[in-house]
Order: C-alpha cells, then sequence, then structure tokens
C-alpha cells in the first residue's frame, strides 16, 4: 500500500519516491478509470467509500472543482463544494475553528486560497489531510499534472529541459520544484521585477544538483527556450491582480509564445499551460498545434487529484 505524508501544502512536501509513486498512482488510475479503460464502470474499485473531501474554494476554477469532484466520486467517495458564499475562511469563523470543525466532518480538507498562509494556518490545526489546490506561492497539483502528461510524451524526463517563460508565480515555483527532482534542467525567463521567489530558487538549484540537472535564470525568452524540450508560460495576470493588467502587459512585451519563439525549442519540443489561457500569452497556432499538450495536461488534473487523495487515506 502506498501512503503519502498527510499534508501537502508544496511539492516540497514529499521526497523524490513519493513523487514517483504519485506519478505512477496516477497512471494507475487513467488505465483504470479512464475512457479508454475496459473494465466496466461497476467493476471499477472504489477505495474511497464512505470518505468525503470538503473543498474551500477562495478563488474560482473549471479544472480543480471537476477533478476533484469527479475523481472522488469515481473512487467512491463524495466532494462538498464550499464557495466564497457558503464559507468566508478567516473572516466569519477562524481559521482555527474552521480547520476543527471540517476535521470532524470530513476525511480530506482541498483548500484554493489567495495567502498561502491560509494553508500553513489550515495545516497546523486540521487532523485530517490538507491539499493546497493552490496559492499564492504554490501549486503543487498543477505540477503532477504537468509531469505525467510530459512523461506519457516522452516516457523518462531525465536530462530533459523544461524552459519557463513569464511571470516567475506559483506555478512555476512547484514546477521547477517537481521538475528538478526528476533531474529535468529547469531554464526560466521573467521580466524584471517578475522573478520566482529567491528561496524557492535556492531549493531548485539545491535539488537540480542532487538529481543531475541544472538551473539557468535569464529575462530574455528566446534564451530561455533555446535548446528546450518543453516550453510553458501561464497567465500573465492572476485572480486578484486585475488592476495591473495594462501595465503587466506592457512589461510582459516579447514573453508570447508563437511558432518563431517555439522554433528556437529542440525538435519535437513540447508546449504547456495550466489554462486558462489568454490571446497574449501563447498563439492560436501553437496552443492548438500537435506540439500542444495542454488538454491531457488538463485531464490529468482529475488523475492526479485522486491519486493524492487516495495515498493521503492509505487506500492507493
Amino acid at each position: 500500500m502506498y501512503t503519502l505524508t498527510n499534508m501537502y501544502p508544496t511539492s516540497l512536501a514529499f521526497s523524490n519516491e513519493e513523487l514517483r509513486g504519485l506519478l505512477d498512482l496516477s497512471k494507475q488510475y487513467k488505465a483504470t478509470y479512464g475512457k479508454d479503460s475496459t473494465m466496466p464502470g461497476t467493476e471499477a474499485p472504489k477505495p474511497l467509500t464512505g470518505k468525503s473531501v470538503s473543498m474551500i474554494f477562495q478563488k474560482r476554477s473549471t479544472r480543480t472543482r471537476v477533478s476533484t469532484e469527479t475523481g472522488m466520486n469515481l473512487l467512491g467517495g463524495h466532494a462538498l463544494f464550499l464557495g466564497p458564499s457558503d464559507i468566508q475562511l478567516g473572516v466569519n469563523e477562524s481559521m482555527r475553528d474552521t480547520a476543527n470543525v471540517l476535521s470532524r466532518f470530513n476525511s480530506i480538507i482541498l483548500a484554493r486560497v489567495y495567502g498561502h498562509d491560509d494553508i500553513v494556518e489550515l495545516s497546523k490545526h486540521a487532523t485530517v489531510p490538507i491539499i493546497n489546490a493552490l496559492s499564492d506561492l504554490h501549486h503543487p497539483l498543477q505540477t503532477l499534472a504537468d509531469l505525467m502528461a510530459l512523461e506519457d510524451h516522452f516516457g523518462d524526463l531525465k536530462g530533459k529541459t523544461l524552459a519557463w517563460v513569464g511571470d516567475g508565480n506559483n506555478v512555476l515555483h512547484d514546477l521547477m520544484i517537481g521538475a528538478a527532482k526528476l533531474g529535468m534542467n529547469v531554464n526560466v525567463a521573467t521580466p524584471a521585477g517578475y522573478e520566482a521567489n529567491s528561496r524557492i530558487v535556492d531549493i531548485t538549484k539545491k535539488l537540480a544538483d542532487e538529481n543531475g540537472g541544472k538551473v539557468f535564470l535569464t529575462a530574455v525568452a528566446d534564451e530561455a527556450v533555446t535548446g528546450s524540450d518543453v516550453v510553458v508560460t501561464d497567465t500573465w495576470v492572476s485572480m486578484g491582480q486585475e488592476e495591473e493588467y495594462a501595465k503587466r502587459i506592457e512589461e510582459f512585451a516579447g514573453y508570447e509564445v508563437n511558432s518563431s519563439l517555439m522554433a528556437k525549442a529542440n525538435d519535437g519540443a513540447v508546449f504547456l499551460h495550466c489554462l486558462p489561457r489568454h490571446p497574449e500569452e501563447v498563439t492560436d497556432e501553437v496552443f492548438y498545434s500537435e506540439q500542444s499538450l495542454v488538454f491531457p495536461e488538463a485531464e490529468n488534473r482529475m488523475w492526479t487529484v485522486m491519486a493524492v487523495m487516495a495515498a493521503q487515506l492509505g487506500k492507493a
């Protein structure tokens, strides 16, 4: 039986072996419950029967909600959505009290929040596993989906080079950690003033050294993409940053992923975007091309959150 550590606040929360186990379990679930499975749905295992997950959403998301609700159902459990109108985390009721109450009702608490401190506080007081479904500092579930998509396409990722082009945000933080753990090289291009968190960069460099990879930082998109096998970008304006839209669009000039930029990558290079995408970030020519893995990547959000939930509860 494969069991994951109870708390899942960041991709730093698990070892290389646990990362490997989660990816393998995700692929197993896709084979068992996916549309290409030959196993009738009525005969598929239901290891989370009688279990439930409360899903706290301070920030909306199509993929996180649908993947978690559907995935929990496939595993035999129940998912409960708690949006901003249902629960005001830390407002009408303290974080500590919310964690204690939900721990008495549910088997797992999944939270998609603004500040990472909310995840830390929930983890401190909950008596059931916590899943960080996104905070301003980390997005570990997205990293699992991305790495699964890349392994499905390439196989072993050791020695491959991943290029990030865009904002040094939460998605990048966990992706570079996960990529380094698998022995990938990580190239990061961010505009001045939008660099990744320096502490997380230092941790990534250490992980890269331990696993045979390298980390390269630049402010020039072409430099990051040249010689890469994977090109990744994300939104330039995250939820809560709408007032900065005009400023960010101007300062991210030259960071659009287009066919010219992709041509600087290695032959056979692929493109990732966690969605939703906006036209200034990537052209349709790239987004809908054969190089794009964005929709398998999105599908993998379900298989990977299923793996995390089952592993956390010792039901994998």
